[in-house]
């Protein structure tokens, strides 16, 4: 369930119509409902109910935005980074530093050091030399930085290629079979308190299997850990819950997934933790844009909209679907194709696809961006940074600039013997 809903034969988010962002922010524009993140949030939390020992990290680099953020740091979220900037973006938005987990798989010194510094609540070790220098950097500071180790259970989470991070292939986490000499190793550094195991299969999950054929290997992983005679207080089983994108698509809800971790989790006696991302914020955005032209077409017409793969990469990048909407539909239909200003061929959103028939100048939506969307955005064809717009009841605000092509010029430099 989501707050963007026709009312009168207009989209509204919450209370807000969309056609006035459109005209006193401009488009494109990314517009998040900060009800429809609350309800997410909470449904997601209610779906772990049977887990005793929680802990929920929102994963940041699904939607970075501080508002975004502060919402879910008031309802009680923790946060997932990747990054030394997406670490300092959780700080800003007040996340406790003990309620971020730090996961990745490139962490630099650098950003170790820092994390250290910030006093965050753990480390998720993604091989042997990252956790031997987060043990010499931790002792260097007369501490113990809290870890647990991740690994890869070669389990291929039917999700897209290029978001699949579970198969042996994959680039994450250690082999499931080196794990236990690994954790050995590293438990015995000083500065290091290894506590536990982390796994994260893939992103966009629509299936259980999967997962619970990973957390049934973490298990019998944990049994042999604690035969060892280690300490193992905290497991990390990660995110990826997928959402629907098309008509009639069907994903597990969180209280199917809940009651599934419960269930193959039951016995262990640790600190469950979460990382939900795309779950709570994926049907908490759209990205508003305005049809510029409608251009004949072999086939069919080419909607020309103002949006474009450098403002909602996911359709570039993986042939992902984004609904499209008209803002004040009319009732009649066409066969279109949607496609963006930007010089690729590949900056099309939809190719035949039956959508509000539209004309120059009308406003649309894409449906279920609030995920992946304005966090990879990029300035591609000097085009300006789409801002973002948080809505709350009948006010909203803008979260995030529109950063014209002039502001990121201006930080560029000719040197002078040119």
């Amino acid at each position: 369930m989501d707050h963007f809903t026709l009312r009168d034969g207009q989209l509204y988010a919450e209370d807000v119509p969309l056609a006035r962002i459109a005209a006193e922010v401009g488009t494109p524009a990314y517009v998040y409902s900060r009800a429809t993140l609350e309800r997410h949030a909470r449904v997601f939390r209610e779906g772990l109910s049977g887990i005793e020992r929680l802990h929920l990290a929102f994963a940041i680099k699904a939607n970075p935005n501080l508002a975004v953020l502060r919402v879910l740091a008031d309802a009680g979220y923790g946060a997932d980074v990747v990054s030394g900037g997406e670490m300092a973006r959780a700080l800003a938005a007040g996340v406790p530093a003990e309620g971020i987990v730090f996961s990745g798989v490139g962490k630099s010194r650098q950003e170790l050091e820092r994390a250290l510094d910030a006093g965050i609540g753990q480390f998720n070790l993604e091989h042997e030399p990252e956790g031997m220098a987060l043990a010499t950097l931790a002792a260097a500071r007369g501490i113990t930085a809290p870890a647990v180790l991740r690994v890869n259970p070669d389990v291929d989470a039917g999700t897209h290629a290029k978001i699949s991070t579970g198969r042996a292939e994959n680039k994450f986490g250690v082999p499931i079979s080196e794990a236990r000499a690994m954790f050995g190793r590293l438990a015995t550094q000083p500065g290091m308190k290894l506590r536990g195991v982390a796994i994260h299969i893939g992103s966009q999950l629509g299936d259980l299997a999967p997962l619970e054929a990973a957390y049934t290997r973490v298990g019998e992983l944990i049994a042999e850990l604690r035969g060892d005679g280690h300490d193992i207080t905290h497991v990390d089983l990660g995110g990826g819950l997928g959402v629907p994108y098309r008509p009639g698509d069907v994903m597990p809800s969180p209280a199917e997934f809940g009651a599934m971790a419960a269930r193959v989790t039951r016995g262990w006696n640790v600190e469950l933790m979460f990382e939900p991302g795309r779950v709570i914020a994926g049907n908490a955005g759209v990205l508003l844009t305005q049809v510029l032209w409608v251009k004949p077409g072999v086939l069919h017409p080419y909607v020309i909209v103002d949006a474009a793969m450098n403002d909602l990469a996911r359709p570039a990048l993986y042939d992902a679907y984004h609904a499209f909407e008209a803002v004040a539909p009319n009732g009649r239909r066409m066969t279109a194709n949607i496609a963006g200003p930007v010089c690729e061929t590949g900056d099309t959103f939809a190719m035949g696809r039956e959508i509000d028939a539209v004309e120059p100048c009308d406003l649309g939506i894409f449906r279920t961006a609030g995920a992946y969307g304005a966090t990879m955005a990029s300035t591609y064809n000097s085009r300006a940074l789409v801002p973002e717009v948080l809505v709350d009841g009948d006010r909203y605000a803008v979260v995030a600039d529109r950063i014209q092509p002039e502001t990121i010029m201006a930080a560029e430099r000719v040197p002078d013997w040119l």
